[in-house]
């Protein structure tokens, strides 16, 4: 099987360009080799991050979190936009407020940590750790402050949100100062061996709607910020700019620019050379479209983001061993537009959805591989919507504290710990023909990661194609080899439209938008994951074992494997 597996691997680029190939490789052979490891199981995909901080500790916010928490392997890391904005703590889309800075009548700093502090608390409870953010400008030291409040809804030019919270401070001092204090309150209320696990980043997206100053102001900006979080913890992480469209050009030179201002220029705020940098922060996103009013995904621009900020910090010493940390990591960019407003967001709700993540997250891995370089951490900018229509598709995780198809795909990835094995498939698209042009052609991607812990192994097999349209189940034959045991217990998770499927549960109900008690029950049930079947013990033979079933398209399967 093997050989043949490796044959079609070498023909494949030819055969995608012909339909005939649809007949040639129809079925997916799909090899593992549980005794070639090719690196450690990294779980980077275990971040998660949204626009609203505010909806932390509401309820569904909360409940949320627990799931989240409760399906990784190791702690989750979270990013939240808005920590530092003036306000009332009042949550609303795109946007988010705490309150932690005011001057009084003598422009005096005043502080107040509550609302930080429940935000906070609700991560640390859960064993989760805050990736904090230092952002936005506080209203009191903008130099531009009104207008500062924004009331953006889907539908409105995204410009609309960038109001006084985008300007640089007034006063760099009171700046560098407020995050000083922020930093040593957070030791004082969570201890210090707690805060120098966590993740310090400055800004958002400088290069785009979030930043109204200058280039070198953005510098001096963080020069103040990293000063002040340094004075507060030396031990402490920090690192930026998480620019936006990382393989665009003038993406790219912010990002050269500014690791060159960390290493060879002057600090802005203590006067000698260079400014702290202990990790390097980007975006990368997808580009869906509406072509002949059918969904199509775009991969290539996302994974063209990340390859490109590989390639920035490779290129020097000093960037190229550092975490690097992909701020967000998407199928596109506004997690708040719904698909009433914005019609091509709507592979959301469905298994479209976790079937390009899982497409993507295993070619993180080949590029991560490729480029050595140490991935950290890329962010899944998705959460939930409190209070909002069901399944309005909007980017989250849940809807109304029920969880969609999405939130599976990540309980899957949470089973697979240890190394990562050789696993290949004939049907799977190379790295390089979906960084050029995504899954475009006549077949599928019906590609597959593993891993292989003490007395675990787990694989992953997705049917994913950028063309949001339905066709026949496909054949996988499963053959995984060197099992070091005579026997295995093997369950088979699924997510499709009769599995792990919240969404399709709600539109067979007629897609109630005040479902009762009891069927809220039902699609909360809906939204967990679910086996095909029960598990069953298998006999390994000569260590081998063959598994045959069925794919649908859009659809993914997990094998775990326990002996």
């Amino acid at each position: 099987m093997l050989k043949k597996v490796k044959t079609i691997l070498i023909l494949l680029p030819f055969l995608l360009k012909n339909l005939s190939a649809q007949e040639v490789i129809r079925k997916a052979d799909i090899y593992v080799d549980l005794s070639v490891e090719k690196g450690p199981m990294k779980p980077f995909w275990a971040w998660f991050g949204y626009d609203e901080p505010n909806y932390t500790y509401m309820k569904d916010g909360k409940k949320l979190l627990t799931e989240i928490s409760a399906l990784s392997p190791v702690p989750v890391y979270v990013r939240t936009h808005s920590l530092m904005v003036t306000g009332d703590g009042e949550a609303a889309l795109k946007w988010g407020s705490t309150n932690m800075y005011t001057e009084d009548s003598n422009g005096n700093a005043v502080y107040n940590w509550k609302i930080i502090d429940s935000i906070f608390d609700t991560y640390i409870k859960r064993g989760m750790k805050p990736f904090a953010q230092i952002g936005f400008m506080p209203q009191a030291l903008s130099t531009h402050p009104e207008p500062y409040r924004h009331y953006w809804k889907p539908g409105d030019p995204y410009k609309d949100i960038a109001t006084g919270w985008t300007y640089p401070p007034k006063d760099y001092k009171k700046w560098g100062d407020l995050v000083y204090n922020w930093v040593k309150h957070s030791i004082d209320r969570y201890g210090k061996k707690e805060v120098e696990s966590w993740y310090w980043e400055v800004w958002n997206e400088p290069n785009g709607f979030y930043w109204k100053g200058t280039e070198q102001e953005l510098f001096k900006l963080y020069d103040y910020a990293a000063d002040g979080v340094k004075r507060a913890l030396p031990s402490a992480k920090i690192g930026g700019f998480n620019v936006a469209g990382t393989s665009g050009k003038g993406a790219q030179q912010m990002l050269n620019d500014f690791i060159k201002h960390c290493t060879t220029e002057t600090n802005y705020a203590t006067g000698h050379t260079g400014s702290p940098l202990d990790i390097l922060t980007f975006h990368a996103k997808g580009q869906p479209s509406i072509v002949n009013g059918m969904v199509r995904m775009n991969a290539s621009p996302h994974l063209r983001d990340i390859e490109a900020g590989f390639k920035v910090a490779t290129a020097y010493p000093e960037t190229k061993n550092i975490p690097l940390i992909v701020g967000e990591s998407d199928p596109e960019g506004c997690a708040a537009c719904g698909m009433a407003t914005d019609p091509q967001n709507a592979y959301r709700n469905g298994t479209l959805y976790p079937s390009y993540t899982a497409a993507t997250i295993a070619r993180e891995y080949e590029l991560a591989d490729q480029y050595k370089v140490n991935l950290r951490g890329a962010v899944n900018w998705s959460f939930e919507f409190e209070n909002q229509p069901w399944f309005y598709g909007f980017r989250d995780l849940a809807t109304n504290g029920v969880d969609k198809p999405i939130l599976n795909l990540f309980r899957m990835l949470g089973k697979m710990t240890g190394n990562r094995v050789k696993a290949q498939s004939n049907r799977m698209y190379p790295l390089k023909t979906m960084l050029d042009s995504s899954i475009r052609g006549p077949l599928s991607d019906i590609g597959v990661l593993a891993s292989k812990d003490k007395t675990t192994a787990g694989i992953l097999i997705w049917n994913y194609h950028d063309n949001d349209e339905k066709k026949p189940a496909e054949q996988v034959s499963l053959q995984v080899e060197n099992i070091p045991v005579k026997s295995v217990r093997l369950a088979h998770y699924r997510i499709d439209d009769q599995h792990s499927n919240s969404y399709e549960a709600w539109k067979k109900m007629g897609s109630p938008q005040s479902p009762s008690a009891g069927q809220i029950a039902e699609l909360e049930k809906a939204g967990q994951l679910q086996t095909i079947g029960t598990a069953q013990n298998i006999n390994v033979k000569s260590g081998k074992i063959n598994i045959n079933f069925d794919l649908p398209r859009q659809g993914i399967s997990f094998i775990k494997i326990d002996w």
